[in-house]
């Protein structure tokens, strides 16, 4: 049976998840839907609201919102046949912080 070779990990943890995030966050309507939200803190926001902002179809709007709720930075809350957005709050702000670290040097 031969060994099973562990492969050199050449990123950090943070520095994958900084990729993570930045790749979320680079398309413009992912930027406005990230503003939006971050606007609206104190409470969670229908993904109709934002269609009625942003001159895209729904369905194009629902694939960014999928972007970033695959990279952690937003949550969903099903409520049939709506879904409700909010920033996820703890991804946000270490966002924030990695962002922050890397632009900082």
């Amino acid at each position: 049976m031969e060994a099973k070779q562990t492969r050199k990990k050449y990123y950090s943890d943070d520095q994958e998840k900084l990729a993570r995030y930045a790749k979320a966050l680079s398309h413009p309507v992912r930027v406005f839907v990230m503003d939006f939200l971050a606007n609206n803190l104190d409470k969670c926001c229908y993904s109709g609201d934002m269609a009625e902002e942003l001159p895209i179809a729904r369905s194009t709007l629902s694939e960014h919102l999928k972007e970033l709720k695959k990279a952690g930075l937003i949550q969903g809350e099903i409520n049939p046949p709506y879904i409700k957005y909010c920033i996820n709050p703890e991804n946000w702000d270490e966002a924030k912080i990695l962002l922050n670290k890397f632009f900082k040097r």
